[in-house]
Order: C-alpha cells, then sequence, then structure tokens
C-alpha cells in the first residue's frame, strides 16, 4: 500500500512540478517580485544559518530548496524530498529555506511557524508536520493562525515562546532574508532546486531527481 501510494505522490509531483507558484510581478514590483523584499546584493543559496534536514560528516552534495509551505508543487515534492533524504542523507546535506508566495494566504505565516519551532529546536519537525497536512490548511482565505498553534502544541512547543516567536520582527525578518536570497539568486517560484548552488530544473519525478544526484556524486 505504502508503495501505491509514493507512486500516486510522484505523479502528482510530476505534473505539480511542472506547474509549481510563480510570482506575479506588476511592472512597478518587479525587484521585489511581489514578496515585498528587495533581492540580496550577495545571494547564496545556503548559509550558515540555513536548516538543514541532513548534516552527513563529508559532505559531497549539497540540495537547496526554496520553498512555500501552501504550494501544491512543493507539497507534492515534499515525499520525493523525503525519500532521498533517506537515501543520500550520509552523502547529500539537504537544505530547506524559505520562500512564501504572494498568493498564498497562509504561506508567510507557516514559514513563520516553522521558524518559531525552530527556535526550540524543533525545525524539521513542523517542517514536516506542515507538509503533512497541508490538504488541511492550504489555500484557505482566512488565517490558519489557531490550526498552527495546534500543530505547535501536538509539538510539545512551550507555547508562550511559541506565540513571542510568531509575532517576533526577528522570525519575519529570517523568513524575508531567505526570499532575498531566493529573489537575488533568480527564483521565480517554488519549488526553486540549487545543487551545489547551481539552479536546477525541478525534476518532475523521484527517478529524475534521483539520477541528477547521481550523476552529480560522480563528477
Amino acid at each position: 500500500m505504502k508503495k501505491h501510494l509514493f507512486i500516486a505522490a510522484v505523479i502528482v509531483a510530476a505534473f505539480a512540478a511542472a506547474l509549481g507558484a510563480f510570482l506575479l510581478v506588476s511592472p512597478d514590483d518587479r525587484d521585489s517580485g511581489g514578496l515585498g523584499v528587495q533581492p540580496a546584493a550577495e545571494a547564496m543559496p545556503v548559509r550558515d544559518s540555513s536548516h538543514r534536514l541532513s548534516e552527513p560528516k563529508r559532505s559531497e552534495l549539497t540540495v537547496a530548496e526554496f520553498l512555500d509551505f501552501e504550494c501544491e508543487a512543493c507539497g507534492a515534492m515534499y515525499p520525493v524530498v523525503e525519500r532521498l533524504r533517506e537515501e543520500y542523507g550520509d552523502r547529500v546535506t539537504f537544505v530547506a529555506r524559505y520562500f512564501p508566495m504572494p498568493g498564498h494566504r497562509n504561506g508567510e505565516l507557516a514559514a513563520r511557524t516553522a521558524e518559531a519551532a525552530a527556535r526550540q529546536g524543533r525545525f524539521e519537525d513542523m517542517y514536516s508536520k506542515l507538509f503533512t497536512t497541508q490538504k488541511e490548511w492550504g489555500e484557505a482565505s482566512e488565517s490558519k493562525q489557531d490550526v498552527f498553534r495546534g500543530y505547535a502544541k501536538q509539538l510539545g512547543l512551550d507555547m508562550k515562546k511559541f506565540d513571542a516567536a510568531l509575532a517576533d520582527p526577528e522570525v519575519a525578518g529570517r523568513v524575508q532574508d531567505d526570499q532575498r536570497d531566493g529573489l537575488g539568486l533568480g527564483a521565480q517560484g517554488t519549488p526553486t532546486f540549487f545543487v551545489d548552488g547551481e539552479m536546477v530544473a525541478t525534476p518532475g519525478s523521484y527517478e529524475a531527481f534521483k539520477a541528477l544526484i547521481e550523476a552529480r556524486l560522480s563528477d
């Protein structure tokens, strides 16, 4: 059953990755890409502060994803990335970076939710929670802050600290810093992947992504 579910997820990923979520940029807002921030002058795919989902002792490759937790294409790629992490986590560094899109009502809030959890050392847990529950809250027109607070409670977070972090301008700024890097690197939508600093077309399946990683590892 799990195998069939994964195959179905990969098929969905192929279609979703082809569509993705793209910036709608007005002529007067090209520099910020509609995100309300300016591109970083010296943009980097990965920074020391970036959230690493795997940290091999000897990393041979780095895969960074600029993502939006509300983006259906990102949600479709999530099981693909998880399988790749399981297979290559001892050789490849996988990095998640925030890039919430202006067309998603709760995308930026979800990113702050993940960052607030990160302040308590629980980024990966919230990252997984947001993606595995995306269908329950995504594409809503109303704020899902209460839903996200519920996830924080389920994870056993200190809610006083979580609420304070969620409202902290520094947490919002941390999300914007990732957006600035993404814009500076030419990201126009989500998911956008960088492999060892090079932007690559989003692979349409696990097999395609695996082949890309294998080719880079063999170089």
